[in-house]
């Protein structure tokens, strides 16, 4: 038996747009609380929210998000034709992805989620996208549970605190060795959860063979896929939510325990905040919160820095 709720983000042209089709289509309007109205035909209920949330639920949901709604309304496919455009998608695998890697303060997170076609079509109808195009640390937050709740347990979390990143990397010399690393670490966890799994699929930073020596070292046998925007599949994309929702729950407690709060990146508003840590509190005291090889870290401490290389274009 099929979903019968699924849940869309309109804007207000699109809101507009609906309420169109669904007068045409005969259904009957209701007011609805924080929303914009309540429409029900038959075994199906539309409810458009005033945030721009859209839920559609009943028997008849999935013949109407399927052959009004995307069509009609979005102007796009997802549940079908995204399966015949890209089948691998909804084929069993393993998504893996991380957040941190270019944020001095916090840890560096990888994570990674198992889904199958069952999981797929969820984690499409509850709105998972790569992290890095929601804007709110909130929707992030929101997001990671229901994936949860959706993979239930097929999923691995490893997250490295600015100690035991900082330990690491003096150990590795080398963030692509340390991802690397990582990266192995989470595919081998999963794959003792999920023997069967045949594929692997992660965002390429490196020498793709960094990941697949690790492999070879813990004696994992998998189809590793590595590929850039790799965000587009939904396992890898469910992997970056669940990264970056567990890297913003590290920062915020980081930050409690300095006492002050903390941004996220490197930029000028980073060093700056870098530097009043230092002040108040030491080398050891911003160690403590950021990753010491930044080149950030070492000019907010006042340690000599390798100059920038320009690169001019020849003309």
């Amino acid at each position: 038996m099929g979903e019968t709720m699924f849940t869309r983000k309109l804007d207000e042209a699109q809101v507009r747009q609906l309420r169109e089709v669904l007068e045409r289509k005969g259904f009957e309007f209701s007011p609805l609380e924080y929303g914009h109205f309540a429409a029900r035909k038959g075994k199906c209920v539309v409810q458009a929210y005033q945030s721009g949330k859209l839920v559609v639920a009943g028997k008849e949901a999935r013949d109407f998000v399927e052959f009004t709604l995307e069509p009609e309304v979005l102007g796009e496919a997802q549940i079908g034709y995204e399966k015949i455009r890209n089948p691998e998608m909804f084929a069993p695998h393993f998504g893996i992805d991380e957040s941190g890697k270019g944020d001095l303060f916090g840890p560096l997170v990888v994570a990674g989620v198992y889904v199958d076609e069952d999981t797929a079509d969820r984690l499409v109808e509850i709105g998972v996208k790569d992290s890095k195009t929601i804007t709110t640390d909130k929707k992030v937050a929101e997001l990671a549970e229901e994936i949860g709740k959706t993979v239930r347990g097929d999923a691995e979390v490893v997250t490295m605190g600015p100690a035991r990143y900082n330990e690491l990397y003096r150990k590795f010399g080398n963030l692509n060795r340390l991802l690397a690393w990582a990266h192995g670490k989470v595919i081998a966890n999963l794959h003792a959860k999920v023997p069967r799994c045949p594929r692997a699929l992660s965002d390429q930073f490196g020498d793709p063979r960094l990941v697949e020596g690790e492999l070879r070292r813990q004696g994992v046998e998998i189809q590793l896929q590595q590929r850039t925007k790799a965000e587009s599949d939904i396992a890898v994309a469910a992997a970056s939510i669940l990264a970056r929702a567990e890297f913003v729950r590290q920062l915020s407690k980081l930050a409690s325990d300095v006492g002050m709060s903390l941004a996220k990146g490197c930029g000028a508003g980073v060093k700056k905040q870098a530097e009043e840590i230092y002040k108040s509190k030491g080398r050891d005291g911003l160690a403590y919160v950021a990753k010491t090889h930044f080149r950030t870290f070492s000019e907010a401490v006042g340690d000599p820095v390798a100059p920038k290389v320009e690169w001019k274009n020849r003309s």
